[in-house]
């Protein structure tokens, strides 16, 4: 799918959720790579995204084909009932969105986290990024996306973002130190990606285990 395309169904998806909701999830594919993401995603894949949100990303992957199952989890209760009114608008099926008090335990094809660990504290990104990293099966991918911390104006204004629609001041872990704990999870780099949506800089990681 195309980001045209992922807007158009977000358009329809979230036809019926409240303006806000539906005018971020119809703006996002324009400043965020969700179409990118997509295409790492093996057809017929059970995927886990952690911190789903409004479920946009499991949304595209269902309706690319390429999703067959899986769950999205959230600590947002609004944003999950958003993601199930959107699955529900597309007759779509075999995606549950739940609440995040605990990870289901997979294991998974894809694992994803998408634009999450910069809004969890330093002192627990570690565990967080190790807790979601142990549902992907061997074999299986990470798809970690985050906001660049480089260069500086970018990381400011992803930095007002969060302050204007979180109502967060947010914390990146540095890329390096991600690939650093993928790997003494026993996980390599399969690919780095790098995307610029207006002043929105996206760093991409797939992770492969084993």
């Amino acid at each position: 799918m195309t980001d045209n395309e992922i807007a158009l169904m977000a358009f329809r998806a979230y036809r019926d959720a409240p303006p806000a909701v539906r005018g971020l999830q119809t703006l996002r594919p324009s400043i965020c790579p969700i179409e990118a993401l997509v295409r790492h995603i093996p057809s017929g894949s059970h995927v886990l995204d952690v911190g789903c949100g409004a479920g946009l990303f499991l949304l595209a992957g269902v309706s690319s084909g390429r999703i067959a199952g899986g769950c999205g989890v959230d600590i947002n209760q609004g944003a999950l009932a958003s993601a199930r009114a959107a699955l529900a608008q597309l007759g779509k099926a075999g995606i549950t969105f739940q609440a995040a008090s605990e990870l289901p335990k997979g294991p998974f094809d894809v694992v994803s986290m998408i634009d999450v660990m910069h809004h969890v504290p330093p002192e627990a990104q570690r565990d967080f990024f190790a807790d979601a990293a142990a549902r992907v099966r061997p074999g299986g991918l990470m798809l970690y996306k985050d906001m660049c911390a480089r260069p500086w104006w970018k990381a400011s204004m992803n930095r007002l973002h969060d302050l204007v629609l979180a109502r967060q001041w947010i914390h990146y872990a540095p890329l390096a130190e991600v690939i650093g704990w993928a790997r003494g999870l026993g996980f390599r780099v399969a690919r780095r990606e790098e995307y610029s949506r207006f002043w929105y800089g996206h760093e991409l990681l797939v992770l492969r285990r084993g």
